[in-house]
């Protein structure tokens, strides 16, 4: 029987995206119709802390009034020209990004994948004309674990079967190393034909996987050492999400190709970067690459707002902070069932340890019936990655949840 889409009970939006939608997703049984900073409301007027931040795409908090007012005013004027024809936005935005970051030039694409093929396609460009590699025998690096989309590119870096299984042929050119070990990368950057090494400086869908302190640093010196750039996959990690505008900043790490999305539009559009210097940036030439919607006016304006409110908000610091409460909060509960606390920042993960394989997913069930919601990923860990903007009292309150919440593992 065909759902009424009149009734608006959790049930029924429930089924109809059973019924119509691709069951390519597995999300926690709440229907969700608004948000205000750290706080989401269901349906059915039920109020949650939301420690997800949409994968950190909404560091800003849900609808940021600053970002909701550029969005707005912007949206009657002008959204989409394509770029056969210039705007009076993107020289604008391009101004005022890459200077916020301190690079030539930014290439403005959609999505985070959108944005990482990009800089694939950008290192290899730069490996055939700069460095010299012969045609077609380009090699990008990529750590085990990483994550930076579905596309077929992506899942051909992916050492998860999950991402990549029935889904080949695969791209070839991408080699895989083991992260967080400096020895197993100084011996793949031997190869003449590495044009780039792409790593996450925290690894968010393994499970908050956070390096040694200096890996970073070292990993820019044998990349620079070996001719190799650096690209910086910060979509998930960069904007002031880990106590620094990028993660990378903890180590004071330039990367030679900076990837940034999510946030960059503060979780209302879909807005992504590409930042690199002229000697990466302008191998690439008209036709040669582009985006319908890369650049577009409506996003420009949005994203300047974004990237206005990180820091007129001092949301980096606010996150530093925050992040350490939540860790040392979490900790002290002293739960036989946490394995592990772990992150930086507000990028935080722990690590569930029971003889039940569901046990985190019961958790995050249990959090949501208390007012939290949370996700599992790969099994045994749960990110707690809230808005940039919550407070020292709200953290005290969440970690109460989550205390109340691990009776259910009992």
């Amino acid at each position: 029987m065909l759902t009424n889409i009149t009734d608006s009970t959790t049930a029924a939006f429930l089924a109809l995206e059973e019924k119509y939608g691709a069951h390519n997703y597995h999300p926690l049984p709440v229907v969700l119709d608004r948000g205000e900073g750290v706080f989401l409301w269901d349906v059915e007027g039920k109020r949650y802390y939301d420690f997800l931040s949409g994968y950190s795409a909404v560091n800003q908090g849900h609808c940021h009034p600053a970002i909701v007012a550029a969005l707005i005013e912007q949206a009657q004027k002008l959204t989409l020209t394509s770029r056969a024809f210039h705007n009076n936005l993107l020289g604008e935005y391009a101004k005022f990004i890459t200077e916020y970051f301190g690079y030539d030039k930014v290439l403005p694409m959609n999505t985070g994948v959108e944005a990482a093929e990009t800089a694939v396609k950008l290192a290899r460009r730069w490996g055939y004309v700069n460095k010299g590699i012969p045609e077609n025998k380009a090699v990008i690096l990529f750590a085990e674990n990483n994550f930076w989309g579905r596309t077929l590119a992506a899942i051909s870096s992916s050492s998860d079967p999950l991402s990549y299984k029935n889904f080949g042929p695969y791209m070839p050119g991408f080699e895989l190393v083991a992260y967080n070990d400096i020895a197993s990368l100084e011996k793949k950057l031997q190869n003449p034909d590495v044009a780039a090494f792409m790593v996450e400086p925290i690894q968010g869908e393994a499970g908050v996987v956070v390096p040694d302190e200096g890996y970073l640093a070292r990993v820019k010196e044998l990349c620079s050492e070996c001719n190799v750039l650096l690209i910086a996959d910060e979509i998930q990690t960069g904007l002031c999400r880990t106590g620094k505008m990028l993660a990378c900043d903890h180590e004071d790490v330039r990367p030679d190709i900076l990837v940034l999305g999510k946030a960059l539009s503060g979780g209302v559009l879909p807005v992504s970067a590409v930042l690199a210097d002229d000697e990466i940036m302008l191998n690439i030439k008209p036709g040669e690459h582009g985006s319908t919607y890369g650049g577009n006016p409506l996003a420009c304006k949005v994203a300047m707002a974004a990237l206005t409110v990180l820091k007129q908000e001092h949301m980096a610091q606010n996150a530093e902070a925050m992040g350490a409460l939540l860790r040392s909060g979490i900790t002290n509960l002293q739960s036989p069932f946490i394995k592990l606390v772990r992150g930086k920042g507000l990028l935080n993960a722990i690590v569930i340890e029971h003889h039940n394989k569901e046990a985190s997913w019961e958790l995050c069930m249990e959090l949501m019936q208390n007012g939290l919601l949370a996700k599992p990923t790969h099994g045994d860990k749960i990110r707690f990655a809230p808005p940039l903007t919550i407070t020292a009292g709200q953290v005290e309150e969440c970690v109460q949840i989550i205390s109340q919440s691990l009776k259910v593992l009992a």
